[in-house]
């Protein structure tokens, strides 16, 4: 893979972060990066994804937010058509037909929010918690979608996923 396309919400401040980290992580690993932003509230995904195409991208990272949110089972969709792989950071879209998920386990973010909660009941102020970064990742893959787009998962990327979709 030398070509990777990044799909994400040009309005959103989360996604300018993360797209940034990605055009970094890029520079290291020596590959292409193309930048595809949308804006809501009626993203234009299938230009997106066009432009993705025209630049020969080998697969599509989507940065997730809301407004991707809203529109993912849409996303995946065309993604599956245009046999494009994808990656996304949220087992939500993995659900949705994505490829691939890795990213912070939403069972123990929710369980350091509950600390939070906790803390803050039993009297803590807020500004004195310290930030807790997640420490609990998982990987979801999508066979049905690697199916679909002729693709053979690595046996050893199969063993280090934490759910399976089928």
């Amino acid at each position: 893979m030398s070509r990777v396309a990044i799909l994400w919400d040009a309005d959103g401040p989360g996604p300018k972060v993360a797209f940034n980290e990605y055009k970094t992580a890029a520079q290291v690993f020596k590959l292409e990066l193309g930048s595809f932003p949308v804006r809501g509230p009626n993203p234009d995904l299938t230009g997106a994804i066009q432009g993705a195409k025209k630049t020969r991208a080998d697969a599509l990272i989507v940065v997730g937010n809301p407004l991707i949110g809203q529109h993912r089972k849409q996303l995946f969709e065309l993604l599956t058509k245009t046999r494009l792989p994808s990656m996304t950071e949220g087992r939500q879209y993995a659900e949705a037909g994505g490829l691939v998920s890795y990213g912070a386990s939403s069972a123990e973010m929710y369980r350091r929010a509950a600390e939070y909660v906790d803390r803050i009941l039993k009297g803590a102020k807020p500004a004195d918690l310290p930030v807790m970064q997640a420490d609990a990742f998982e990987i979801l893959i999508n066979l049905k979608t690697a199916k679909h787009l002729g693709l053979t998962i690595p046996k050893q990327l199969l063993i280090r996923a934490n759910e399976l979709i089928e």
